[in-house]
């Protein structure tokens, strides 16, 4: 029996803030795969190794994780005033499908330095060393990202000594901009920054009760409670969450119907079609733990504590667009997180995840009664690990 053979297709590799992705110029993918649709998205798989039913991605680029099963699609952008347009593909592991239905903000920080290497921005704009500052279209939601980008000999710098918790080793600090991150009408968030209209909701879980939460669209949907709402503290590692087996399901739970009440679906049995939006977090008070490094995070060190699933799973970190939903939240006095931060007026937050703390920043006003944010500001950093081709099979897509 005669069988295609592979073909390879331009590739890089690359990590971006705590993930790693598989970028693509749209402009080098197969003709079928350059628009939407089902060719795209099992050619996408294929090049991560899902569905795999072992939930390894053996055969893939994947490292059946949330943070490395993610691809990326750079092309220029049409829109006035922008460099590129970025669109983020969530691969499932082991279900056959790629959600399109929010950004990746760790991932974001190494859109910049992929689009000056590979040709996106004019050589003209590009000093023999400083920074570049790139305009990016987040094309899942509709939003504008900045990235500044610095430059040394006339090319991007990637290495340094930022450090970034939840990544071993030091690299250059890109820092992100991420304009008006709320969702409005016609986004894929549901509408306002506050979808129910509440800074804070009774939120009816079957077989788990009435919560407290804050549900807001920003940087992407999510949904925050009390940790101790729920039995936990809040100093969580992954182990905690992941090897338990009815947490788990109870966190989806809690995301399917905070999915609903915030409007981002219809029916329950949605929100398993749906994995990488809304997301799900419980926030507490600062309290000293000993982070999944060994090193040991003080409670006078933070300003309160989160922890966040993505994907089914306790984050090792911090997804970046949650990290911007915290600052958002957080700056916004009444929710949760506020609360959880002490309360109060505040335009930059330090919270302690499993890996370590890290700093957001957002700037919150409040106009007529509703809640605006013009943008939340953080710094990650991206390094290239692998450029060439990929290949995959004639046939898989």
């Amino acid at each position: 029996m005669a069988h295609v053979p592979q073909i390879r297709i331009p590739a890089t590799y690359m990590r971006g803030g705590t993930s790693k992705g598989v970028f693509f110029r749209v402009q080098d993918l197969p003709e079928a795969a350059q628009v939407p649709g089902k060719a795209r998205d099992a050619l996408l798989m294929r090049v991560i190794g899902s569905p795999d039913p072992y939930g390894k991605q053996i055969d893939g680029m994947g490292a059946a994780t949330s943070s490395t099963s993610k691809t990326v699609l750079i092309s220029k952008s049409t829109r006035p005033d922008h460099d590129v347009d970025y669109l983020f593909g969530q691969v499932s592991i082991d279900q056959p499908f790629v959600d399109w239905s929010g950004n990746c903000g760790n991932l974001s920080a190494a859109v910049g330095p992929y689009a000056i290497s590979n040709g996106f921005i004019d050589a003209a704009r590009i000093p023999e060393n400083g920074t570049v500052t790139v305009r990016i279209w987040q094309a899942n939601i509709g939003k504008t990202i900045i990235s500044h980008v610095p430059i040394t000999n006339g090319a991007v710098q990637e290495t340094g000594d930022f450090e970034l918790d939840g990544v071993t080793f030091p690299a250059a600090e890109v820092q992100l901009e991420f304009m008006d991150p709320a969702a409005e009408e016609g986004d894929d968030g549901g509408g306002a920054m506050f979808p129910t209209g509440n800074l804070v909701d009774d939120l009816e879980v079957p077989g788990v009760g009435t919560l407290k939460a804050t549900m807001i669209n920003a940087g992407i949907p999510t949904i925050f409670v009390n940790a101790e709402a729920i039995g936990y503290t809040g100093t969580e590692l992954q182990e905690a969450i992941n090897g338990d087996p009815k947490a788990l399901a109870m966190f989806e739970t809690i995301r399917a119907y905070g999915a609903k009440r915030m409007g981002l679906i219809r029916d329950i049995d949605e929100a398993a079609r749906r994995q990488h939006t809304p997301k799900v977090a419980f926030v507490a008070k600062p309290a000293t733990y000993t982070a999944s490094s060994g090193k040991t995070v003080n409670a006078g060190d933070v300003d309160l504590l989160v922890r966040a699933l993505s994907m089914g799973k306790l984050h090792h970190a911090m997804m970046g667009t949650a990290a911007v939903a915290i600052g958002t939240a957080a700056a916004v006095p009444g929710t949760l997180v506020n609360l959880a931060a002490g309360g109060g007026e505040r335009e930059a937050v330090r919270f302690g995840h499993p890996s370590g703390t890290l700093r957001v920043g957002a700037q919150a006003v409040q106009s007529d009664g509703e809640w605006t944010v013009t943008k939340a500001i953080m710094s990650r950093s991206a390094r290239v690990l692998m450029e060439g081709w990929v290949r995959i099979p004639g046939d898989a897509f």
